[in-house]
Formats: structure tokens, sequence, C-alpha cells
């Protein structure tokens, strides 16, 4: 890709990002995206064929922070509750980083056709892994989507009812809980 092509892309991804976290994915069109980038809806489309394709790429480095999410709570030297509580609440703000994301990848888990089915698969993987790494810690019967789905929908309440942080940590407090072997 020439340097000035890449600088376009790289630019129009910054203003989606942000434009995507202060607005909602629903609320931003291409044309606003094209606009704020300072470039034609011809260069937004060449780089990005839909509004999809262009939030999958602002959350392209996402699945890195997802996988140091998971290494940091499993690399805590506390007990597995700890543990647990530091990936839920990472992972929970991950969620509810861009207006309206928490929702829509949660509703999206087990599509494979969903445009957004990479970032489903890259939560169930990282739940595996901290099942896995707490092993006989959690219930014997805890799987990676039903905890993408619980903690998901605990996101997408605080997303879209706008409590505050203390709350919704809270909420994961009691999915801990649950989630532990008694």
């Amino acid at each position: 890709m020439r340097a000035d092509a890449r600088r376009n892309r790289d630019r129009i991804v910054d203003v989606a990002r942000a434009l995507f976290r202060s607005k909602g994915f629903d609320a931003v069109s291409m044309d606003e995206v094209a606009k704020a980038s300072e470039v034609g809806t011809g260069t937004l489309y060449r780089h990005f064929p839909t509004k999809e394709t262009l939030y999958d790429a602002v959350l392209e480095a996402w699945a890195d922070k997802v996988n140091a999410a998971v290494d940091a709570a499993l690399d805590l030297n506390a007990p597995a509750r700890d543990q647990l509580l530091a990936w839920l609440t990472e992972y929970a703000a991950m969620l509810t980083a861009h207006k309206g994301a928490a929702a829509r990848i949660t509703a999206s888990l087990g599509d494979p056709g969903s445009p957004f089915a990479a970032k489903c698969e890259t939560y169930l993987s990282a739940n595996r892994r901290m099942i896995d790494g707490l092993g006989p810690a959690l219930r014997a019967d805890v799987e990676p989507m039903q905890v993408c789905r619980i903690v998901g929908g605990v996101a997408a309440v605080a997303d879209s009812s706008e409590l505050p942080a203390e709350t919704m940590k809270g909420m994961l407090e009691i999915v801990a809980d649950g989630l532990l072997a008694s």
C-alpha cells in the first residue's frame, strides 16, 4: 500500500473509532466518517466496502488487548475469585468501550455469518483460556459461551442504562461468585 493510501486508511480508522465510541455504531454513517476523515467517499469505500469492515478495522488491535487482559488476570498472584473478577471487569469494560457494541456483539454470539463473528470467537477463546486457567476453582459446568452471554448481558445493560462502573462491578461480583466452585 502506498504511503498516502496508508495514511488515509489510518486516518479513517482513527476518526471512525472516535465516532463509534461517542455515538455508537448505528448512529454513524459512512458519509459522516468520510467527511470527518477529510477523504472522498470513493476513498473510504475502496478501503472499507461496508460499515462492518470499517468497524472490524477499528477493533483490529482489540484482539491483542483481549488476550493481554486474560494473561494479566491469570498472572495475578491472587485467589481465583480475584483473577476471575479482574478478567470479567476488563471484559465488560472492553464491551462497553464503544456505545452499543456490548449488545451487538453479544447478540452475534454463535452466528458464524455475523460481521462480528471474529470478535465473538476472540471472546469465546479468551473465556476458554480463563476457564482452563482457573480449572477446578470454577464449577465444572461453566462454558465459554455462558460466560460470554452473561457478561455481555451485564455490559449491554450497563451500556444502555449508562450505569456507573461501581454498579457494573457489583453485578460482575455476583457473576464471579456464581461461576466459582463451592
